[in-house]
């Protein structure tokens, strides 16, 4: 029987994520026929090269999907909005990476490691979870399963590189301008469009994305609800608790969390059993010696797939309490990476198909 191969198309495939999705897809197991390259206007005619082919970027438009198989997308969520539609309207599956499509109840939220069942009941449109979410499931799952999970508290260290491209870019800009002794300037963090920027140049800003109504940020907001719907399968469940802080801090790539969980009582939770169902845990590496001063850092984390786990220790003020620290490059777990994995989990399952009427669920 001749092996099935697929025509792909990278929606967004010059941005920081959209060229880590090309290189994410040289290194998969599924057998691509074709690749088509899509991009805004600005970008059609760049030159990229997938596995030593030189491909030309082309505009997306709505029948740029006409015989594509799968779609990983990471143009943004307008874009996202506007072209993943159609590209289910075409046949084609859209896994994609944007936030848009991540709370409407007919499109699966996944990280493989958690909840790779939810691909069954898809209807042509997947889901990519926030980067810092990503992580976090990826090393609450484990622990869950073990121990049961009553809470979680998160405070986040997130990359520059998580507001995209240009963010990261001023990062370096505003770097080199301190160190010369001149003016930083800022147009882009926290958020592209707001009234005031500041630099993130040996700072700290305790805003991601816009505030809320309720004093929390919309980054916060989807910690929460992606958390409860990926691991609870409600994104409003009452089964967890959930709550954060998200800080964007002066790091170029990788994202740091901490945090606390409570696990069910009387399951005998401790740092040692929870090390352990980690150190088990598919896509987890366990690093965690404090004798050895051996715990997970984003610098050594850029470039892996994988999220690193370390400074497992119990609450000393409260029972059947940890606290933990999680690492992972945000532009391969957080993004890319995650991206990739589901369509090798769609290609693996033969999920790759749009099911009969599904395209109509999407229709504005």
């Amino acid at each position: 029987m001749t092996e099935r191969t697929y025509n792909i198309a990278i929606l967004g495939a010059t941005g920081a994520v959209g060229t880590r999705l090309m290189s994410q897809l040289e290194e998969s197991t599924i057998p691509v026929n074709s690749l088509k390259l899509l991009a805004s206007s600005r970008s059609a005619g760049k030159k990229l090269t997938f596995k030593g082919q030189e491909l030309t970027v082309e505009e997306a438009t709505a029948d740029s999907f006409s015989g594509v198989d799968l779609v990983l997308a990471s143009g943004g969520g307008s874009v996202s909005q506007r072209f993943a539609p159609e590209a289910v309207k075409r046949g084609a599956v859209v896994v994609d990476n944007s936030s848009y499509w991540r709370m409407n109840d007919n499109v699966p939220l996944v990280v493989p490691e958690v909840n790779e069942a939810d691909l069954q009941g898809h209807n042509g449109i997947i889901a990519n979870p926030n980067c810092s979410t990503t992580q976090m499931v990826v090393a609450l799952e484990p622990i869950r399963r073990a121990f049961g999970l009553r809470r979680v508290i998160v405070s986040t260290y997130q990359a520059a590189s998580g507001a995209g491209q240009t963010a990261w870019d001023e990062l370096v800009a505003q770097t080199e301008a301190h160190n010369a002794g001149e003016k930083m300037v800022a147009n882009i963090l926290p958020v592209k469009g707001s009234d005031k920027h500041y630099p993130l140049a040996y700072n700290l800003l305790p805003q991601i994305d816009v505030f809320e109504d309720d004093g929390y940020t919309h980054e916060e907001w989807k910690m929460i609800h992606e958390t409860k719907k990926i691991m609870f399968g409600d994104k409003n469940s009452k089964s967890v608790k959930v709550t954060g802080t998200a800080v964007r801090v002066p790091v170029p790539v990788g994202h740091g969390e901490t945090v606390y969980f409570e696990t069910e009582s009387n399951t005998g939770a401790t740092s040692a059993g929870i090390q352990q169902a980690l150190s088990q845990a598919p896509g987890v590496i366990l690093e965690d010696n404090p004798k050895k001063q051996l715990y997970p850092q984003p610098i050594n984390a850029e470039g892996k797939r994988e999220t690193f786990v370390g400074r497992v220790r119990p609450d000393l003020e409260n029972d059947d309490s940890f606290h933990m620290w999680v690492v992972s490059d945000n532009l391969l777990k957080g993004a890319a990476w995650n991206t990739v994995q589901i369509a090798e989990r769609l290609v693996e399952l033969d999920l790759v198909r749009v099911p009969v009427g599904a395209a109509g669920k999407f229709e504005a």
